[in-house]
């Protein structure tokens, strides 16, 4: 019998398999669209698991941020140094995502990411334990490995559960996580040591926490078939070359992973020295001498939170509301929320030192627009990969945008602090060579300009992933459309592979 193809050319039209292939493939349209299909409990339980072990995961990556200055005093080390801890973290854990991201392709999602999260309460634990820097840096390396099995295979299961508008939500709800999480690793971190009289307390709290995750995981989340949702349950993997070739050859994939890899260098570089910064800031005005890192920490993780709750759903409503009369509204609301971050981040990099509330206010909008790309981002990587591609995808992302991003940026911004701290020293004589990096300089005034003028990066940072995002906008909604087209045509071909065995028999 003759085979029903297709046709090859694309339209603006996006075609799409019914949801559990029980009706015909359509265009959709407002009166022919999808029947809106119930989730079931077990998928919200799912979606909350995954959230919970999303919020510790990104609590233990930074309760080191709102105790670094008591490490620093500790180990004795510098800014360099303190920015490595961070970076060798992000080094391991971008080295692994691609591994894990092939494995959560092919095998049990479940099982990957129980052991990733067993992993890294084990070594955080043990690693609270080391009395060198050595000891307690590869520690630090390990915990990367087993966040990398984590965050390359949690958003493809959502991805699979859902489809849509639905999927936005739950990733929104996903996403939200990370700034949340994020404050909650600096008021963790430093109001348990301030508690228990010891940092190293700081980061005994996510691990007791995990040890509850990996029973969830194992017992609660569910592992749906990839691609069934999108009528895409019968697309076979590829092999890990071919998925790669894939991806580089996809245009709104690679631009939208540049641009991702700037908001990640931004929010690396502020999530690891903005309490410090701030609180040296602070220690210049007048009546300043009596704040605390402690204080200054629990109020910048506040901020952290309340700008990832509005941030976040807010970047999420807007792409969904504004998609339907624009379908490239997704790489633009990611590229407007860079450049308004932008300024409003350089300014209260300025306030720091003048004025709290303002700096305080300045550092919330910033936050506030910056938060709007991370469930866009994720939406966008999702409707843009095949569903087999998707974890191999999501590591591919995750290698790039830490090993240019936030595996460098604390590194870096140190190293400038410290080469800047020597060079505006007033005890500098311009005849003689400049003191080592690891030299002390304990003025206050050269310590806060050092670390000011080197966050001043990020600004510029922000401005280039803008760009990378308007160019998104130019081929986005091409790229979901040949994916539409892939899943429709492959779904197309497994129906009347049925029908013509059904014959014959």
């Amino acid at each position: 019998m003759e085979t029903t193809r297709l046709p090859s050319n694309l339209s603006h039209q996006h075609l799409m398999a019914g949801e559990e292939n029980e009706t015909p493939l359509a265009v959709p349209t407002k009166r022919n669209s999808p029947v809106q299909r119930v989730i079931t409990v077990r998928e919200w339980l799912t979606v909350i698991v995954l959230c919970y072990v999303n919020l510790i995961n990104y609590m233990d990556r930074f309760t080191i941020a709102g105790i670094l200055t008591d490490i620093k005093d500790e180990f004795k080390i510098g800014n360099d140094d303190g920015g490595l801890l961070q970076t060798v973290f992000i080094i391991s854990y971008m080295i692994f995502a691609p591994l894990f991201g092939y494995l959560g392709d092919r095998y049990n999602r479940k099982l990957i990411m129980s052991f990733g999260v067993f992993l890294w309460c084990l070594t955080t634990f043990i690693g609270s334990y080391m009395r060198t820097f050595g000891w307690f840096l590869v520690f630090r390396t390990f915990v990367g490995i087993g966040e990398a099995s984590y965050s390359t295979i949690a958003p493809t299961i959502i991805s699979d559960l859902f489809v849509k508008d639905v999927r936005s939500k739950m990733l929104a709800l996903f996403y939200f996580a990370i700034p949340v999480g994020s404050g909650l690793g600096y008021i963790t971190g430093s109001e348990t040591a301030r508690i228990a009289g010891s940092w190293h307390w700081g980061l005994r709290v996510t691990p007791v926490l995990g040890v509850l995750a990996v029973f969830l995981l194992l017992v609660v989340v569910q592992d749906p078939v990839r691609g069934e949702r999108e009528g895409g349950g019968h697309i076979h993997s590829t092999s890990w070359s071919d998925d790669i070739k894939s991806l580089c050859k996809n245009p709104s994939f690679m631009l939208s992973t540049a641009g991702f890899t700037c908001v990640s260098f931004v929010a690396g570089a502020l999530a690891w020295w903005g309490p410090t910064f701030i609180h040296l800031g602070f220690q210049l005005q007048p009546n300043g001498e009596n704040t605390t890192l402690n204080d200054v920490s629990y109020k910048f993780g506040l901020i952290a939170m309340v700008a990832g709750v509005i941030g976040v759903p807010l970047g999420s409503y807007l792409a969904q509301r504004l998609r339907v009369a624009c379908p490239q509204a997704d790489p633009l609301i990611c590229a407007v929320g860079l450049i308004l971050s932008a300024p409003l981040l350089f300014f209260a990099a300025i306030a720091a030192s003048k004025n709290s509330v303002v700096c305080y206010v300045l550092i919330f909008f910033g936050q506030l627009a910056l938060n709007l790309n991370w469930s866009i981002v994720a939406d966008m990587l999702l409707y843009v990969v095949i569903p087999t591609r998707r974890s191999t995808a999501e590591a591919f992302q995750i290698l790039v945008a830490h090993a240019l991003g936030d595996a460098g940026s604390p590194y870096i911004v140190g190293v400038i602090s410290e080469a800047l701290k020597a060079a505006l020293s007033p005890d500098t004589n311009i005849h003689e060579p400049l003191p080592s990096q690891n030299s002390t300089i304990d003025d206050p005034l050269t310590t806060f300009r050092s670390l000011q003028y080197s966050l001043f990066l990020t600004t510029f940072i922000e401005v280039i992933g803008g760009l990378f995002f308007f160019i998104t906008a130019l081929y986005i909604q091409r790229d979901k459309a040949i994916v539409d087209l892939s899943i429709a045509e492959k779904n197309l071909d497994t129906k009347n592979n049925g029908q013509a065995e059904s014959t014959r028999l």
